[in-house]
């Protein structure tokens, strides 16, 4: 197996983007490796008419639908290794999309790609991440070159990111804000058993309009993650606009793994697997621990953003 390789690429222009693109795809094609695309609509189609015939030979999806959430996007890439895995190399061509995110989004993402160096770096994966210099902002291009241990122009050689930060500083810096109090509208109860939690939750969340299904879903979050948190410990929900959040906090608990919860499961179970799924399934999932204890906070739609 080779070893994994994760480069930003900068582009101004249809053409920077496709004379770093098609090469990269075509030279994967030629050596017999999986490729995987995942880019905006718009440079799907520039792509799959540079590439011609050979664009039914890549495996591609428009990237606003490939994972949705940090913790989906990163399982996405696992799996597509793990069903590639009898090859030594595969590729990946990446594109986030940063338009329209808000300011917690952006740093989500910012954390994902820096997280991607550790989360993949077991695998075979050379993947190229694009970055459209005309519509992203000057701090996100900055932060691709403290996110990508190299940077490629031409899909082929690569220069040395000056300014690339290792992944536990990078995402310690983005975890270094407190997170919120709880507002004076929040309701929080001491629970001593697992299953306790999944009942008030799931009471507390219907209470504030969520859908039976929505509101199962975000009790099932808070199960498995206070099966890794463990008990006891005092739970807390309330509304935001436009969401629903629960907080788990434990004292005496410190979790030190920035990255607990974003690698999917395999056949044997571990004690991160609960969290992995609450990631899965809730828009924003926080882990902060300091002197007294430590909170995972899990964020989901509020009922004025459901359509069912």
């Amino acid at each position: 197996m080779e070893q994994m390789i994760h480069q930003a690429s900068l582009y101004g222009s249809d053409q920077e983007f496709l004379e770093m693109a098609v090469p990269f795809v075509r030279d994967g094609l030629a050596n017999g490796e999986p490729v995987l695309v995942t880019t905006t609509s718009g440079n799907l189609e520039l792509l799959g008419e540079a590439l011609g015939e050979d664009a039914s030979r890549v495996d591609h999806a428009e990237t606003a639908y490939y994972g949705r959430r940090t913790a989906q996007r990163a399982t996405a890439f696992t799996r597509y290794w793990r069903r590639n895995s009898g090859h030594r190399r595969v590729r990946i061509l990446a594109e986030p999309v940063w338009q329209g995110k808000s300011a917690r989004d952006v740093l989500a993402w910012k954390r994902m790609e820096s997280g991607l160096n550790v989360l993949l770096d077991d695998t075979g994966i050379w993947m190229i991440c694009p970055y459209d210099t005309r519509s992203v902002g000057a701090g996100i291009a900055e932060d691709a070159l403290r996110t990508h241990p190299s940077v490629s122009a031409d899909g082929r050689t690569a220069q040395p990111s000056a300014t690339y930060a290792d992944p536990h500083d990078f995402i310690g810096r983005c975890d270094a804000a407190p997170l919120a109090a709880p507002p004076a509208g929040s309701v929080s109860a001491p629970l001593d058993e697992i299953n306790d939690v999944r009942r008030f939750v799931a009471e507390e969340a219907r209470r504030r309009g969520l859908a039976e299904e929505s509101a199962s879903l975000l009790a099932v979050a808070a199960h498995e993650a206070a099966r890794y948190l463990g008990t006891p410990l005092t739970a807390g929900i309330w509304e935001s606009f436009g969401a629903v959040v629960c907080d788990l906090r434990r004292p005496g608990k410190a979790i030190s793994d920035p990255l607990v919860g974003f690698r999917p499961p395999g056949p044997i179970e571990r004690a991160e697997d609960g969290l992995w799924l609450a990631r899965q399934v809730c828009d924003h999932v926080d882990v902060r621990s300091d002197a007294t204890g430590c909170t995972i906070r899990l964020q989901a739609a509020g009922p004025r953003l459901q359509t069912g």
